[in-house]
C-alpha cells in the first residue's frame, strides 16, 4: 500500500481543515514546498495535494505553489480540487503533476469525465467524498443525491481506475478511519482504493494495509505529531 501524505493549499500556505469546514483552518506552513521535502526525507514516495480555492472556484488557484513543489521534490504528485474543465486538466498534466482528481466535476459532468478519461486514462482519478453516505461536491459545500455505492458503480463502468474516498465525518477530526466503509467498498468495486480522512494511527494504516487498499492519505495525523511517517510508509510495506 501506498502512503500519501497530504498538503491542502490555501493562498499559498499548507492548512488543514476541521471536518472540511473552511471557517475552522489552521495554518501549518507558509512554504508547502518544504513540507513536501520532509516528506521526501522521511522516505515517502507520494504525495496528495488539494487546492482548497480551487475546489469552491474550479480554477488552478495554488498553481505557483504546486509548480514549486514539483521542483523541490520528484514524490509522485496527484493533484485535485476545483478541475472541472479539461484546460485545468491540461495545465495540471504539462506542469508535471502525475494525476489528476475530478471531484465535483465527476458528479455533475459525466461527458467531461469520459473525455479526460479518453484523454489521459490513468492518469485520471475521482475524488469520491462522502458526507452521510452521499457524495458531496464543490469543496464539500454541498451533498448531491448520490450514495456510495451508486456512484462507484458508475464510475467502474466507467472504467475509472483510482478513487480517492474520504469520509467528511473523520477528515481532520484524529478519531481513527472508516475502516468499515473501505472494506466494504474494496471489497465491491474493481477500482483501486485510496482511503483519505481520519487516517490517525499506525494501526489504521495496519487495518487499510492488511485490506489490501491501494493507498492510504495521511493528513492531520502527521502534522500534529500523531504518526510518524517514515514508520507508517514501511508498516504499508
Amino acid at each position: 500500500m501506498d502512503i500519501y501524505p497530504a498538503i491542502d493549499l490555501y493562498g499559498g500556505q499548507a492548512v488543514r481543515l476541521y471536518r472540511g469546514d473552511y471557517a475552522q483552518m489552521t495554518v501549518y506552513s507558509r512554504e508547502p514546498a518544504q513540507v513536501a521535502q520532509t516528506f521526501a526525507r522521511a522516505g515517502a514516495k507520494h504525495i496528495h495535494l488539494v487546492d482548497l480555492e480551487g475546489a469552491k472556484t474550479g480554477k488552478p488557484e495554488n498553481l505557483p505553489v504546486i509548480r514549486k513543489i514539483l521542483e523541490a521534490t520528484r514524490l509522485f504528485t496527484q493533484v485535485g480540487g476545483g478541475i472541472r474543465s479539461m484546460e485545468v486538466v491540461d495545465t495540471y498534466i504539462n506542469a508535471g503533476v502525475d494525476r489528476v482528481i475530478l471531484g465535483t466535476a465527476a458528479v455533475t459532468d459525466p461527458d467531461f469525465l469520459k473525455a479526460a478519461l479518453a484523454r489521459y486514462g490513468q492518469r485520471i482519478a475521482v475524488g469520491v467524498d462522502l458526507k452521510d453516505g452521499f457524495v458531496a461536491i464543490k469543496g464539500w459545500t454541498e451533498t448531491s443525491a448520490l450514495g456510495a455505492e451508486t456512484f462507484f458503480g458508475q464510475m467502474e463502468a466507467l472504467g475509472v481506475r483510482t478513487a480517492i474516498c474520504t469520509d467528511i465525518s473523520r477528515d481532520g477530526a484524529m478519531e481513527g478511519t472508516n475502516r468499515e466503509l473501505y472494506r466494504r467498498l474494496s471489497r465491491s468495486y474493481a477500482i483501486d482504493l485510496i482511503a483519505s480522512g481520519g487516517v490517525s494511527s499506525l494501526e489504521d494504516v495496519r487495518a487499510l494495509r492488511d485490506m489490501g487498499l491501494h493507498g492510504a492519505i495521511i493528513g492531520k495525523a502527521w502534522y500534529i505529531g500523531a504518526i510518524d511517517l517514515r514508520q507508517a510508509v514501511e508498516e504499508a510495506l
